[in-house]
């Protein structure tokens, strides 16, 4: 239902979105970085990041600029999640087209806010890694050279993703697993069907090969 309204909207208004909007994402947080490295008496990611109690001062830019804000990280971690965001998020920009690549990063970006605005605090952490549980379902087989050596395909880097997600939703924080839920939205809203049809094909599988295996003991 969601995907039929998008693809209408598409037809309708797919001129209206920013192109590129992963490369715009990625060189506005090494800009931040940069500008934290350079000048830390002004301290611009506490100015950018998503502060609900601020944006109920006024500071309503921070609903926008907390995904310019990059993750607390050495440079060298720093360069590997850029290189990862952008070739991800490009991967889906090329598959989707611009605008309904828009509108998952938008999705996100609206969960994250509601977030905030229950829990004090958002980050853009999630939503960078909704982009790569996208990815994972729709080129579940692709490889990566994880810290660019031991190549392993995209499901099963998502699996883990989804694993460390978990553990970080059940033992975090509050504000941590409102970012976790609400962040993931857009993936929901996207492949929420498709996600819960193969696991449950998974499990089915699972427990027809136990099956198979015990009748054979």
């Amino acid at each position: 239902m969601f995907m039929k309204w998008v693809y209408r909207l598409e037809r309708k208004h797919g001129n209206f979105c920013i192109h590129n909007l992963m490369m715009v994402i990625v060189m506005g947080q090494l800009l931040v970085y940069l500008a934290d490295q350079l000048t830390p008496a002004i301290a611009l990611s506490n100015r950018l990041m998503l502060y609900w109690p601020a944006v109920m001062h006024g500071e309503i830019w921070r609903v926008l600029t907390f995904v310019f804000v990059p993750g607390s990280m050495g440079v060298f971690m720093l360069a590997i999640t850029l290189y990862c965001n952008y070739l991800i998020g490009h991967g889906l920009e090329s598959t989707w087209g611009d605008f309904r690549f828009n509108v998952y990063y938008l999705c996100g970006m609206v969960g994250a806010v509601i977030s905030a605005a229950l829990f004090g605090i958002g980050t853009g952490t999630y939503l960078n890694l909704s982009l790569f549980f996208a990815f994972a379902m729709l080129y579940p087989d692709m490889q990566f050279l994880f810290f660019f050596l031991i190549p392993v395909k995209a499901k099963y880097l998502g699996m883990i993703s989804g694993g460390i997600c978990l553990l970080q939703f059940v033992f975090g924080p509050w504000y941590v697993k409102g970012s976790i839920f609400f962040s993931l939205i857009n993936f929901l809203l996207f492949f929420g069907s498709d996600f819960f049809n193969m696991a449950r094909q998974e499990i089915r599988y699972a427990k027809n090969r136990r099956n198979w295996r015990n009748n054979w003991r």
